[in-house]
């Protein structure tokens, strides 16, 4: 720690800390444009100018100096810095003079209005007026993809875009060239961005040089309603605001959470709202002479009562989908209970994961801000660049630090940082746990090893016996300990932690997914659209979901539901953290809350659930399931977990491990109703053509 003065106020911060963050430590203001805490120092844009007593006569840049450069007065006394003198104030003016040369009065149509730094400073810091009277230079907008625009007159040469897609992206797509007046950001060979973090550049952006192309000139800032809410596209769940204009919702943005995505999204989660309005079910549907016709509630609620009255508890099942909340799972789960069912499964996929083992046995134990403690990796079966985005960031962070192998069995391929590939499939794994491979050595000598077991390893026949296999190396390795659970298992659905809880799976008798898809007389599709519906031949089909996708379109019975930004709702991610997300709109038409669907099911079948709101639901499951009512907490699993998984036997099979994310950008229903999404996918698509070639 280090000690020293800001505007004669004494302080205490890391000696790691920079001038302007012990500025800021001690309760003062100062302008910056090109300093960004999670971005390395750039000392361009000068407008962080502080003085320092008994420094050299001129301000110096509070974002290039640390608090460990500045000394103290001969006698003893505290080092001191000033942030508001008039050589402070007059520097600053100068500088905002400089930034403004060249930057156009486009304020006025400027998309970046009202949430504009280089306004909001030169109000606070700048002049109301300019000594240049030279004509302003002009710069071409660049093309650099379908989800960012660029007006690059605004740019300021901050090369905050340039350090995230550097650092944190993984990928150099942007850079400044040129010298003086010619200096410009570009991508040099003009060609769209393929970074799947690109979007935030838009927030890191300061002025308004580059802003989102989907929602340039739909709406300003002032006119939006703000609710803050949880992110569904994957695993991770990233902290989002959604920004509403009446009931539409306007745009998707980063909220700041340490524990989980720090203030980074994935584009999927940004650009994702376009889908949530397009190819909607808004009133129910009933099958007739082959067609699927519009219908009443309760024409739908009867068809399917005849189908329910037909068979017995044990011919009908109920699927979960990949999006779906806490809440309506467990609605689900006890309508079919009460039906006499045990046919129940959350894992649409075919993941091999069984609650029974404990919830070490299926959870990221070692959890995304643990990713930053470890110190070696091995990946199974698993591609976090596109099955959890924001956190492969996190694992790049950790590996930029140094002194991180990285070991994958898989499929491998472009994962924005170094590693060592070990295998294709199980040959290596065996290899690993039998001691007779090189990389076995790493892991071992690691304080704090780490093991990611990964869908593209759970979806196979011999799954079991691939968890059990990765548990083992895991405990001979010393990944697992009283103090540290470094095996992590990566999942890709944001239902799928919260279903496993609820034991949203099998009973004893029961029937799991993809056979009860063959089998039912009577299936419950809760927005499970990621099968293989060629194989269906289930008798009754009823749909309850937000978008006329795969399970509608083979549905005998539609019934409306909500999309995720549309009702209040529970999931837990992938490490087990229990999240809630807020409701910002309503959903469209005749559409309902899929809970309060359930239960006005209940009630037509004669098995009424007992709650009639969301507080009592969730008073129920409270009680059945205790820690639900911890958000944000983590029921964190046990070392015992694990070491009995570990004993498992393992059988395992000859071929390699396969991703399971064909499409980053057409994971879900949302997602294949965006346009946006369409576009992207297409350019991926035709990227890798032409690298193939």
């Amino acid at each position: 720690m280090a000690k020293l003065k800001v505007d004669g106020k004494e302080i205490e911060v890391p000696d790691h800390f920079t001038l302007l963050q012990a500025c800021e430590e001690a309760g003062a203001e100062v302008p910056r444009f090109c300093f960004h805490e999670r971005l390395s120092v750039a000392g361009n844009c000068r407008m962080c100018l502080i003085e320092v007593k008994g420094g050299p006569p001129k301000p110096a840049a509070s974002c290039a100096m640390g608090v460990r450069d500045v000394r103290g007065g001969p006698n003893g006394e505290l080092p001191e810095v000033f942030t508001n003198t008039p050589m402070v104030k007059k520097a600053r003016e100068g500088v905002m003079e400089f930034l403004l040369i060249n930057h156009p009065l486009d304020c006025p149509i400027c998309d970046q209005g009202g949430e504009c730094d280089l306004q909001d400073q030169a109000m606070a810091f700048g002049m109301d007026a300019s000594r240049y009277t030279e004509n302003k230079r002009a710069v071409e907008d660049k093309y650099i993809g379908p989800l960012v625009k660029t007006v690059m007159n605004r740019c300021i040469h901050c090369t905050r875009c340039v350090r995230f897609t550097t650092e944190v992206g993984g990928i150099s797509e942007l850079g400044l060239i040129g010298r003086g007046e010619d200096a410009e950001i570009t991508t040099y060979l003009e060609h769209a961005m393929t970074s799947e973090l690109q979007g935030n550049v838009i927030d890191l952006c300061p002025v308004g040089a580059l802003t989102s192309r989907p929602f340039a000139f739909t709406a300003r800032p002032w006119e939006l309603g703000k609710t803050e809410s949880i992110d569904v596209m994957d695993a991770v769940g990233s902290a989002i605001r959604v920004d509403t204009r009446g009931r539409e919702v306007m745009r998707i943005m980063p909220r700041v959470n340490e524990a989980v995505n720090e203030e980074w999204i994935s584009d999927k989660t940004r650009f994702i709202w376009d889908g949530l309005k397009t190819q909607r079910l808004d009133r129910p549907y009933v099958r007739r002479d082959g067609r699927l016709q519009p219908a009443s509630w309760s024409e739908a609620f009867a068809a399917i009562k005849t189908a329910v009255s037909a068979t017995n508890g044990n011919s009908i099942g109920a699927i979960a989908g990949d999006l779906a909340s806490v809440e309506e799972m467990y609605a689900l789960k006890e309508l079919l209970t009460a039906l006499g069912s045990q046919n129940l499964d959350c894992r649409q996929d075919g993941a091999k994961l069984d609650p029974s083992l404990g919830r070490a046995s299926y959870i990221f134990n070692p959890t995304i801000e643990g990713i930053e403690q470890a110190d070696a990796l091995l990946l199974i079966g698993a591609n976090p660049r596109y099955e959890a985005a924001v956190m492969n960031a996190r694992i790049r962070k950790r590996w930029r630090r140094g002194n991180f192998p990285i070991g994958v069995i898989g499929e491998g391929g472009d994962m924005r940082y170094g590693y060592e590939y070990l295998g294709a499939g199980t040959d290596t794994l065996s290899d690993l746990v039998n001691g007779s491979h090189g990389f076995l050595e790493k892991l071992r000598n690691a304080k704090k090893p780490m093991i990611i077991v990964g869908s593209g390893a759970l979806m196979r026949d011999d799954a079991e016996g691939v968890l059990a296999a990765a548990a083992s190396l895991a405990a001979s390795v010393g990944a697992v300990s009283e103090e540290w659970n470094g095996f992590g298992v990566m999942h890709t659905a944001a239902s799928r932690v919260g279903g496993l809880d609820l034991g949203f799976v099998p009973g004893p008798n029961g029937s799991n997914a993809a056979t009860m898809l063959r089998s039912m007389d009577v299936l419950f599709l809760l927005g499970a659209d990621e099968m293989e519906f060629t194989s269906k031949h289930a008798k009754f089909t009823g749909y309850i979901g937000s978008h006329g996708d795969a399970g509608a379109h083979h549905a005998d019975v539609i019934l409306p539901g909500a999309t995720y930004t549309e009702k209040s709702g529970t999931w837990v991610n992938l490490e087990g953290r229990v999240q809630m997300g807020n409701r910002a709109g309503f959903a469209p038409g005749e559409a309902r809350e899929d809970w309060a669907i359930l239960r006005a099911l209940s009630d037509v079948l004669g098995k009424k659930l007992p709650f009639d709101s969301l507080s009592q639901l969730r008073a129920k499951l409270y009680a059945a399931y205790p820690h639900f009512a911890d958000l944000d907490g983590i029921a964190s699993g046990t070392a015992d977990d694990i070491a009995t998984l570990a004993k498992k036997p393992v059988s395992l099979g000859k071929s390699g491990f396969a991703s399971t994310i064909k499409d980053f950008y057409l994971t879900n229903p949302i997602a294949r109703a965006s346009a946006v999404m369409a576009e992207c996918s297409a350019l991926a698509r035709n990227n890798f053509q032409a690298a193939a070639e």
